[in-house]
């Protein structure tokens, strides 16, 4: 861990960037995800922190980033590289355990500076620094260019987008910093500092990298965060700009599988034809999956995303009844989903749906409604989730006003576990009917063998047969 590189004498300080040891996680700010009881979900790189890092090297600091759901011995670590300031991912599941990691830290190393992000301080912010004294900065919103300022030297009260304790020990909460409008001026994220190697595929184990190639999304789904993470417009990276982070990610990491990160992907049919054909151009055989919206697809685009390496597209099904689609403002319908499922199928890109169960208007009718449309659609991949109220979206400030919290308000186990009744159905019946759900589409005949043919390698094999055995035994 200890960088004894002669150069940091030369150097402004040293920054620490983590996550705070907990169970795998997927802390990207609208993603946040215990990834133990979920389906063919991997751990993600901590791509988020690899940009801060970035910027931190920018800006003359050196930089280390660490991500302790993969072990480590975080006290020996802070120790041994004695850092000037410590940048911690804070994500909803994992809230009191952070905090509490952070706050033995600032009693141990009581110097270090420590910065806190994520999608929490959407809504805690105010009183953060208030009620846990040993953070020095929280930052609310976009993280770069406020991580830039304070590492600046920028003064407190002209930073953008945090919240801090002043000289009479009052909290304070500046106002927001403006999304950042041209993603291309961004740093490439700081890949040197992590092992690449711990990211892999699930199904055959090959690295695999986050390219994060838009932010925004238009829809602001009652249960997503996207759009208060990331704004409403839909903030697109160049072509240019995101092949010469693969061809950096190929020719220095040898990684050539990748997820393509956006809130939207293909919301902008000339951007994602464009995008596609300029991989095509450049000659870079990789392979990658992204996200869609189940009425943005059509069949020349699905044409061009095979042709370039796509290979797997996620779609928010969120429900097979109209009813609930129409309840949370998803703005789609069940055979616009249809015709996006045929088309992908159609051109050889596998199929990863998501469902969400117990959203506020869920009955056991809207459930089975669910279980058959997902049956139906037959996808290659699936996971069903327990509708999760996260600090900061509509579904959150409904289940406040409707009264659909039941006791303590507890995300350790969120999108399995459920955190909230609906008005039909308690949490219990809502976690009955989602293992009922998962069960039921992986475990049918005709999905075990279809599966089974489609496999290509014995590691394919062996995590499938991992997956499998998980869900039998699932209590």
């Amino acid at each position: 861990m200890v960088n004894n590189n002669k150069e940091f004498n030369k150097k402004r300080g040293r920054v620490f960037l983590i996550y705070p040891p907990s169970p795998v996680l997927n802390r990207e700010d609208r993603c946040q995800q215990p990834t133990k009881d979920l389906i063919v979900i991997p751990p993600l790189p901590p791509t988020d922190l690899l940009y801060l890092a970035a910027i931190a090297e920018e800006c003359g600091y050196e930089a280390e980033v660490k991500d302790y759901s993969q072990g480590g011995d975080l006290f020996k670590d802070i120790q041994e590289y004695a850092p000037n300031y410590i940048v911690a991912n804070i994500a909803m599941p994992t809230y009191k355990s952070d905090m509490e990691a952070l706050a033995k830290i600032k009693q141990a190393f009581p110097s270090v500076k420590i910065i806190v992000k994520g999608a929490p301080f959407l809504t805690y912010n105010t009183n953060v620094t208030y009620e846990n004294p040993f953070v020095d900065y929280v930052i609310y919103g976009e993280a770069e260019m406020t991580l830039k300022d304070i590492l600046e030297g920028v003064p407190n009260e002209e930073i953008l987008g945090i919240c801090y304790t002043d000289d009479n020990f009052q909290p304070v909460k500046n106002e927001p910093r403006p999304f950042i409008e041209n993603l291309d001026d961004l740093p490439f994220p700081a890949r040197h500092l992590i092992d690449n190697s711990v990211y892999r595929r699930p199904d055959n184990e090959k690295v695999q990298a986050v390219i994060k190639v838009s932010r925004g999304c238009p829809y602001h789904c009652f249960f997503c965060l996207a759009t208060p993470v990331s704004g409403v417009n839909v903030r697109k990276r160049s072509a240019e700009n995101i092949i010469a982070e693969i061809k950096e990610c190929v020719e220095k990491y040898n990684i050539t599988n990748f997820i393509f990160w956006s809130d939207i992907f293909n919301i902008d049919r000339d951007w994602t034809i464009d995008l596609c054909k300029k991989i095509v151009e450049s000659g870079l055989k990789i392979t990658w999956s992204a996200n869609t919206r189940a009425n943005t697809m059509d069949d020349e685009m699905a044409q061009w995303m095979y042709k370039s390496g796509c290979r797997l597209c996620s779609i928010g099904v969120e429900s097979g009844s109209q009813e609930i689609l129409d309840s949370i403002g998803k703005k789609i319908t069940l055979d616009e989903i249809r015709n996006t499922v045929r088309i992908l199928k159609k051109n050889k890109i596998k199929i990863y749906n998501y469902f969400v169960i117990g959203l506020p208007w869920e009955t056991e009718k809207t459930v089975e409604e669910t279980i058959k449309f997902a049956i139906e659609l037959d996808s290659n991949f699936i996971s069903f989730y327990t509708a999760t109220p996260l600090p900061g979206t509509k579904y959150f400030a409904y289940a406040m006003m409707n009264k659909l919290i039941t006791g303590q308000l507890d995300f350790t186990n969120a999108y399995y576990e459920p955190v909230v009744r609906a008005h039909d159905l308690s949490k219990e019946r809502i976690f009955e009917l989602h293992k009922q759900a998962i069960k039921r589409y992986y475990l049918r005949p005709k999905f075990i063998l279809k599966t089974l043919f489609s496999l290509r390698t014995f590691a394919e094999l062996k995590n499938y047969f991992k997956a499998g055995l998980g869900l039998i035994l699932k209590k």
